[in-house]
């Protein structure tokens, strides 16, 4: 079972005679970590459409050489 440790932010006031200081909030880590999740899934998918596009146009031209290095590439995308 793996545990993830939740990261905690304390914030000590001390009284000076200066400007006014406002404390910022720290975003949530299931927040930064959802968002993390949906960046690389996004990319991922991205990437992965334009690799399939590239090896069509390399079927459509017969180009024999980039179809093989683009499928080489494209391997690490179907792994599954």
């Amino acid at each position: 079972m793996c545990s993830v440790k939740k990261q905690k932010l304390i914030y000590r006031y001390y009284r000076y005679s200066g400007n006014v200081l406002h404390a910022r909030r720290e975003i949530p880590y299931e927040l930064k970590l959802t968002t993390r999740l949906l960046l690389d899934e996004l990319c991922f998918n991205w990437n992965k459409k334009r690799l399939e596009e590239n090896i069509n146009r390399a079927i459509d031209a017969g180009d024999k050489q980039t179809f093989l290095d683009l499928s080489e590439k494209y391997r690490h995308f179907i792994w599954e």
